[in-house]
């Protein structure tokens, strides 16, 4: 099993708490908010019955959908920090406030859950596609939870949160 996502975490989150606060960054930040249908599509046509499970991650971000997905499967996920596309503002942003970008809403990217044999194809499905040029795979099977392998080497736990990281946003 692979995680793919088709693009960058948290702009759309971070742009609706820029425009509705009175937050200003030097960086242009644009909400992701698209039609996924198509997208969709164009993973079918690549790989079909192989993706077994598509998620917008918009409430409670890509940590959440993952956590949800794996509590209804049964089947836990290892993450890959540094596989995951976050954009420099976004990163600049949740920094400054504190926040997890895996947490911060998204309204133009999916979460797909393929058969690891066709993760490739998925991946240049995905890629042909507009909406997915970013698109990577960010994860794969583990045995009990959702964690995530961190850049220098260690492990967390990449759990659901007690409560809302940020409130509802939109």
């Amino acid at each position: 099993m692979s995680v793919a996502l088709s693009g960058p975490v948290g702009c759309h989150g971070i742009t609706v708490l820029a425009a509705r606060g009175s937050l200003e960054f030097e960086a242009e930040l644009e909400s992701d908010t698209a039609d996924l249908c198509p997208l969709v599509l164009s993973l079918w046509e690549g790989v079909g019955g192989a993706a077994h499970v598509l998620r917008d991650p918009t409430r409670g971000g890509v940590a959440s959908a993952l956590n949800e997905i794996a509590a209804l499967s049964g089947v836990g996920i290892e993450l890959d920090e540094e596989a995951l596309v976050i954009p420099a503002p976004v990163q600049a942003a949740c920094e400054m406030l504190g926040l997890d970008p895996l947490y911060v809403a998204n309204e133009g990217i999916m979460v797909a859950i393929v058969a690891g044999e066709h993760a490739e194809v998925a991946l240049a499905s995905l890629r042909c596609h507009p909406l997915g040029r970013q698109a990577t795979v960010v994860g794969r099977e583990h045995p009990r939870m959702v964690i995530m392998r961190t850049a220098v080497g260690g492990t967390r736990v990449v759990d659901l949160l007690p409560g809302d990281q940020l409130p509802r946003i939109c």
